[in-house]
């Protein structure tokens, strides 16, 4: 699966920046998130899990080929069965985790493995997603995810339960006539509020890019 416009929304607008050591893309891709965030701060070390072959070997060249490939590991592995330990007793240990996980449930699958498996929760389901980040989430992390609005809810009935709450999102539409098609929402345990946001990626015409937009992604879009 290639770039998309929100993904490109979640790295630029997922919180990275206030002091996190440690960060996690869980379904890394490309590596597209990884490098966001590696470009968005200096001090920040990676790992960039990727369970698809052809993805984990496209995720490792684009790594490679950047100026952050000190500070991003990517690794080929289900997040299921991944360990991330510092030492014998601290296995939750990242700052801040990012996920742009696969979302349908039965719509028809295309005859593409990989793309079912980006695209399909068969190889993760939302249950065992949230297993995984409250395994590897700081007790005072943050998690920030990117789906549809109906899923979007779902996640968040299935985090509420294990103590991981919203307490940010950001609604995003094509213009201000279309409906919402992507909510980020950010994450943390016990947060007892939530700051909602909206963004419009185009003006009513649907070519112009919105100000906001302009502005959240200059630092990652060449025309801007």
């Amino acid at each position: 699966m290639k770039v998309c416009t929100d993904a490109c929304v979640l790295g630029a607008y997922a919180n990275v920046v206030d002091s996190p050591v440690r960060i996690l893309d869980i379904g890394t891709g490309t590596g597209l998130l990884a490098l966001m965030a590696a470009q968005r701060n200096p001090e920040a070390l990676i790992d960039a899990v990727e369970i698809d072959d052809a993805a984990y070997s496209q995720a490792r060249e684009n790594v490679g080929a950047s100026p952050f490939a000190g500070r991003v590991r990517v690794i080929h592995s289900r997040i299921q069965n991944f360990q991330a330990t510092l030492s014998r007793q601290e296995t939750r240990i990242y700052d801040q985790i990012l996920t742009n996980p696969p979302f349908y449930t039965n719509h028809l699958r295309s005859p593409d493995a990989a793309v079912n498996r980006a695209l399909h929760t068969d190889d993760l389901p939302f249950s065992e997603l949230v297993e995984s980040v409250i395994r590897l989430l700081k007790p005072a992390g943050e998690w920030w995810v990117l789906l549809p609005p109906y899923e979007a809810k779902k996640l968040a009935d299935s985090a509420n339960e294990s103590g991981l709450r919203p307490f940010r999102r950001l609604s995003i539409r094509h213009n201000s006539r279309k409906p919402i098609f992507r909510i980020i929402t950010g994450f943390s345990f016990g947060a007892d509020t939530v700051v909602d946001e909206t963004l419009n990626i185009h003006e009513e015409d649907g070519r112009t890019y919105t100000a906001k937009f302009q502005t959240l992604l200059r630092d990652f879009y060449l025309i801007f």
